[in-house]
């Protein structure tokens, strides 16, 4: 199931987000306990580039309140998102952090891999904010039962937070052994050289794509546009523009292929000329992505 969802992402990224640029990729096929230290400039299309691009299974950890709704936090739990509580969401949820901390430590020490953004808040911006102390809490977690994941530090960063067609940079960098986390000097120290390194790994990519005005782009506008539009307003004036669009459009347009295929065979259409137009129509967009 995890492989059928990470193919059905990846070939949405391959048109939403056409240029993703892994520098040391070799780093992502690396087995073992992981720590995953990342920014956060996208909202939750940050997660969902990282966890289709890293082969394994990756355990998110997402912010408290969207766990609240017991139909969303059993969805986002059976992909493995854990919830982390802030103190803006609450601070009478902050106690459950403990079994944040506990079950990213599980996972650890079944050989798993934890991806947290280390600053604990997105502002669609590529200029990193103070950091949390999320990650040296599951450290000092996973040390006291005897756990020493490795660690990847990465900096993303995107051509455009709204575009269509985006450029994608993502560098990742092994970091040395963490030191033990047993005073706070040692989290502010650990915290320090992360914040060092991961803004050395962000570059934001100059490039962009342009899509040639053909058939396949008027035939494909109205359906764009509609859900654009919605998307805009249910998410202005929140940073989540990209991610929900994206994800709007990866579960309705097979919906919207399927519906004009139906239409054309209808029609009276031979079905060879139905299936050959229904797949041209996102191939044609891809082939006509020109980088600029």
């Amino acid at each position: 199931m995890l492989v059928i969802l990470k193919l059905f992402v990846r070939l949405g990224l391959w048109i939403f987000a056409p240029q993703v640029q892994i520098r040391n990729k070799s780093l992502f096929a690396k087995q073992g306990p992981l720590l995953v230290v990342a920014n956060h400039p996208d909202s939750f299309l940050d997660a969902v580039i990282l966890g289709a691009y890293y082969p394994r299974k990756m355990h998110f950890l997402a912010r408290g309140d969207v766990f609240r709704k017991p139909l969303f936090g059993f969805l986002l739990r059976s992909i493995g998102m854990i919830p982390i509580h802030r103190a803006r969401e609450g601070r009478e949820h902050l106690h459950l952090n403990a079994g944040t901390f506990d079950a990213s430590v599980d996972v650890l020490a079944k050989g798993g891999g934890i991806l947290i953004f280390i600053e604990g808040i997105c502002l669609l911006t590529h200029e990193l904010q103070p950091y949390k102390k999320g990650a040296t809490r599951i450290l000092e977690a996973a040390q006291l039962r005897g756990v020493q994941p490795m660690i990847h530090v990465i900096g993303i960063a995107y051509n455009d937070f709204k575009a269509f067609g985006k450029v994608v940079e993502i560098h990742v960098e092994e970091f040395e052994q963490a030191p033990a986390m047993e005073h706070a000097k040692h989290r502010l120290d650990f915290n320090a050289a992360v914040f060092e390194q991961m803004k050395r790994l962000i570059h934001v990519p100059t490039k962009h794509m342009r899509i040639k005005k053909s058939l396949f782009y008027y035939l494909n506008l109205p359906f764009y546009r509609l859900v654009q539009g919605v998307v805009d307003q249910k998410t202005k004036d929140t940073v989540f523009y990209d991610s929900v669009l994206f994800a709007a459009l990866l579960f309705t347009y097979p919906l919207y292929l399927l519906i004009l295929g139906t239409g054309l065979w209808l029609a009276g259409l031979p079905i060879w000329y139905v299936a050959f137009f229904i797949l041209m129509l996102p191939l044609g967009i891809k082939i006509q992505m020109k980088s600029t």
